[in-house]
């Protein structure tokens, strides 16, 4: 194997900057607004490339807006396996709701594979294995900065990234039409 095409061990700390996102709760939303990522639609809603937020708030002073780029992480879940997940923010200026952990990689790294290698296979164990709790778990920055994660080079991480968007949208265009079929039967 050349050495362009191998796959770099890096301890996630080294590679990238992290942060918090701040305050906010479901009781904050609102019809419209500043858009907001909550932790909880993470489980439910989002995908591993978040472009579009349907939930708003309104702004409040000291709150934390993506630059675009961003890795997010929860905080906090019902499950350990639940909680190792991630996403990216694709678009600046929607706030990041608190008990998310930010992960700001450098240009070396996409944050979509970044998001892809948190949420599945040894990263995610690893992960998972880390969270602390009972009846609520959480996962801090800390645990996240000591993960050491594989990395090809940028060209390869792209491709990576094109082949599970595009298999993202397949899964929601199969799951319109399952819908559609669905309400014509009914």
């Amino acid at each position: 194997m050349n050495a362009e095409n191998d796959w770099e061990q890096r301890k996630l700390g080294d590679v990238a900057e992290f942060s918090k996102g701040n305050g906010y709760s479901k009781g904050d939303l609102i019809e419209s607004g500043t858009p907001i990522i909550l932790y909880g639609r993470l489980y439910t809603k989002y995908e591993t490339i978040i472009s579009e937020v349907d939930t708003y708030v309104e702004a409040k002073e000291g709150s934390v807006y993506s630059k675009g780029g961003e890795v997010i992480v929860p905080a906090s879940g019902e499950t350990a396996e639940d909680i190792a997940r991630a996403a990216t923010v694709d678009k600046s200026g929607i706030l990041l709701g608190g008990d998310l952990n930010v992960v700001m990689p450098n240009k070396d790294i996409n944050p979509a594979f970044l998001a892809i290698s948190i949420s599945n296979g040894n990263s995610q164990r690893e992960l998972s294995k880390k969270a602390q709790g009972k009846s609520v778990v959480h996962i801090h920055n800390e645990e996240i900065r000591n993960l050491v994660i594989p990395f090809p080079n940028k060209v390869e991480q792209n491709k990576i990234v094109a082949y599970f968007a595009n298999l993202d949208h397949l899964i929601t265009l199969h799951q319109r039409q399952h819908k559609l079929h669905l309400n014509m039967l009914l």
